[in-house]
């Protein structure tokens, strides 16, 4: 008897608990709710949505937002026909803005599983929807991106930096704030997996910095010289000066950029970083400084092959422009050993050096150096075609700078022979040419 009696306590107890957790899913109008629920989805399965509203607003009005996910998505769908509808008249359109983030804020609130999609549906609802209220956009897309952080969709950090623009344009926004925003953006985005879509994404970010002139060179400079002065040791710091200086046109040639790119070579060396300080050197005509960076670039285990042989090519070249004559052969057969690619422009280099080469020695020697130069410029032509016209005239030039027969003669040499030629540093063996 007491078994009975225990069991059918049990199953009140079990009857009232499942009606009190349906009363409480939905609501104190528990029949009311679920009828009108039934009512508008079978509108709305219908794709009958003139019909489904007036049902859903009944039942989103006496239901609680725990009783069906669905009625949250579907109001979604029916409120932005409404906007669509509404299009022309403000008021009314602004009222059911404001109904459609809101369902976008319950779902997130009370369907966690299901916050991340709902936040990043109503950033899409707000690009669409509130692109005429930059502030307001603004301010909903950093609350989305603080909410979702690295699962924001893309798109969101668009139009949250276009807003930024905006508001800087307005003067709502300082243009600390923008970078700032930029820097943040594009940080996220570094962190997604690429795509055709997101690269398209970033450019279009990038184009709006650049069109913008927030990062304006005198900005840039009145901004971060306080603050590089300030802590020369943080390294974020300084990385962001780099790169945002970096990335603004003309923006490399001055004292603060030449500071940080300096000091973030010292904290965090790179061969990319001392391939840059060489670039501000030679543009500032310190060739011991701007050749000292580049050799520390190419010693980077970092730096490919391929790499290196460019930076002895840019070194010989650049060796050859300043006078180095020996640095620049030097550097140009450095970059044949490592990439025979390069091998006519860089035997060109080496001719061009041992034709501007002076020698100190007597007549022959004087001439000598014309012998190696054309010697290099047959094995450059030899090596690229395309320099041939430029390696025949040179040869033409040269080659009148050989000695007369007779003098020749007069220093024991003759056509054909051995010669061993010093001069500048350098040394070569050749063959005797004279004058015909």
């Amino acid at each position: 008897m007491k078994k009975l009696l225990f069991l059918a306590v049990s199953v009140l107890m079990i009857c009232f608990a499942v009606d009190s957790s349906a009363q409480g899913k939905y609501g104190k109008d528990s029949a009311e709710c679920i009828t009108y629920l039934s009512y508008y989805k079978e509108y709305f399965k219908q794709k009958n949505y003139d019909q489904a509203l007036p049902n859903w607003r009944k039942a989103f009005k006496v239901c609680p937002p725990t009783a069906n996910q669905t009625m949250l998505i579907d109001g979604t769908t029916l409120v932005r026909k409404e906007i669509t509808r509404n299009r022309n008249n403000s008021f009314l359109k602004q009222g059911l803005i404001d109904t459609l983030m809101t369902l976008h804020d319950l779902r997130a609130e009370y369907y966690p599983k299901y916050a991340v999609t709902a936040m990043n549906n109503k950033g899409l609802d707000m690009i669409n929807y509130l692109q005429d209220e930059p502030e307001v956009l603004y301010k909903g897309c950093n609350e989305i991106i603080a909410a979702n952080g690295k699962q924001t969709k893309a798109q969101i950090y668009l139009f949250r930096f276009n807003s930024a623009v905006s508001l800087y344009k307005s003067g709502i926004l300082d243009a600390e704030q923008v970078i700032d925003d930029y820097e943040s953006t594009m940080a996220a985005l570094e962190q997604m997996t690429s795509s055709e879509a997101l690269e398209k994404t970033k450019a279009d970010i990038e184009n709006i910095f650049i069109t913008s002139n927030v990062a304006s060179c005198d900005n840039l400079i009145a901004l971060f010289t306080p603050r590089f002065e300030a802590d020369p040791e943080n390294l974020d710091l300084v990385s962001k000066i780099v790169n945002m200086m970096s990335s603004t046109e003309g923006c490399m040639d001055n004292d603060l950029f030449l500071s940080a790119i300096s000091k973030k070579s010292e904290l965090d060396p790179s061969y990319k970083t001392s391939y840059i300080l060489y670039k501000l050197y030679s543009s500032r005509n310190e060739f011991d400084a701007a050749v000292s960076s580049l050799e520390k670039a190419i010693a980077f285990e970092e730096s490919d092959l391929a790499t290196d042989a460019d930076y002895y090519y840019e070194l010989a070249a650049y060796s050859l422009k300043n006078g180095k004559y020996a640095k620049s052969v030097d550097a140009a057969n450095k970059a044949i050993d490592l990439n025979p690619a390069l091998a006519g422009k860089c035997y060109l280099i080496c001719g061009t050096a041992w034709g501007s080469v002076t020698s100190n020695g007597d007549y022959i020697e004087k001439r000598a150096p014309y012998w190696v130069a054309v010697d290099y410029l047959v094995k450059a032509k030899n090596a690229d075609e395309s320099l041939t016209e430029e390696c025949n005239s040179l040869i033409s030039s040269y080659s009148k700078y050989f000695p007369e027969t007779s003098e020749a003669f007069m220093y024991g040499v003759q056509n054909g022979q051995s010669y061993r030629v010093s001069a500048g540093g350098m040394s070569a063996n050749t063959i005797v040419r004279t004058q015909k």
